[in-house]
């Protein structure tokens, strides 16, 4: 007969909330939708904190990516019993999954495995990108506002991605560390992109050997997808804990474009799910006034992309976002 994960999770959910958090922690489980940061930290939330809800995040806004709609369809059990595990080690009440609409399966495969459960609901989400992002994706899910500078936690809420929720399941269940996790190889020079399931340290080249190989010369290959990603220039860079794809984009794809002067157009300024005025912003850390940026707000910046995106004159805006935010820390850890 077939083992399925509901059938044989009872005993991990009478063991105390700090078992299983060290468990967790244990095992090296982190963010794995692309931050990286520690789970255990995410599960400790202050005593001042409490925290009433827990939100799954499935909604893969990045183009090209699909490692979480595959993640969700093959472990669809597992991912729910994280979500369980996660909610006693918190004392949440109420469990959510965020889906976008373009995931019609992935929706109905885990409404299917919650029709009996009355704490946990499937959240259908109107395809609009940046809302993979943690603060849009409560507003979305459970209609709270994150405010400025502040974290889930602070309006009772913690959010964690399905992928880490399975990684926390194998966890808590089997000890299992985080020594693997699923990648999406794609790019419209990938023979054959694919999505697999590779071990933590698998250079990228070894990946691209199992997609036939690439069709033309690689321009840029960015760890991630096409707005939030970072791009690195060596194929033999390994991937890590949250690497959730790989996108290879050719020379026509990805051309080297000239910047040019700002045009005060306002695009930026529209197109912020965070209010910012990215302008400004930039042109303050372009001339080193890193505390105006501050002041603006260049923190509370969830570098979706969609200002240097959308920006005629093609100003580097993340870039300089990134650079303020770095001199701040440097200058705070001083």
């Amino acid at each position: 007969s077939q083992w399925k994960p509901s059938e044989d999770y009872a005993e991990v959910m009478e063991l105390p909330a700090d078992e299983l958090r060290r468990r967790v922690a244990e095992a090296g489980i982190c963010g794995m939708g692309g931050a990286g940061f520690p789970s255990s930290v995410k599960l400790s939330p202050p005593e001042d904190k409490k925290i009433d809800s827990v939100i799954l995040n499935g909604v893969e806004c990045e183009p090209f990516l699909t490692s979480d709609h595959q993640i969700m369809l093959e472990k669809t059990e597992e991912i729910i019993i994280g979500l369980k595990i996660i909610m006693k080690i918190v004392g949440a009440k109420s469990g959510f999954i965020g889906i976008e609409a373009n995931k019609p399966d992935a929706i109905a495969k885990m409404e299917e495995c919650l029709a009996n459960e009355k704490k946990i609901e499937v959240v259908g989400l109107k395809l609009k990108y940046p809302q993979g992002a943690e603060k849009q994706l409560i507003k979305a899910a459970v209609d709270r506002e994150v405010p400025c500078g502040g974290l889930p936690m602070d309006v009772g809420v913690v959010v964690h991605n399905v992928a880490t929720s399975n990684a926390i399941y194998e966890a808590c269940r089997w000890r299992k560390p985080l020594i693997e996790r699923t990648v999406t190889v794609t790019g419209s020079i990938v023979k054959e992109p694919k999505n697999f399931l590779a071990k933590i340290g698998t250079p990228l080249v070894d990946l691209l050997n199992q997609c036939g190989g690439l069709t033309d010369n690689p321009r840029k290959i960015i760890f991630g997808g096409p707005m939030m990603g970072f791009t690195v220039a060596d194929l033999n860079t390994p991937i890590t804990k949250g690497t959730s794809g790989i996108t290879i984009l050719s020379e026509a794809e990805a051309r080297p474009v000239e910047t040019k002067n700002c045009i005060r157009c306002g695009a930026c300024v529209d197109i912020c799910p965070m209010s910012l005025v990215p302008t400004l912003i930039a042109e303050h850390s372009k001339k080193g006034n890193y505390e105006e940026a501050e002041k603006l707000g260049v923190m509370d910046c969830i570098k979706c992309g969609s200002c240097a995106y959308i920006c005629p004159a093609r100003i580097p805006l993340i870039q300089r976002f990134d650079l303020a935010r770095m001199e701040l820390a440097k200058r705070r850890k001083r």
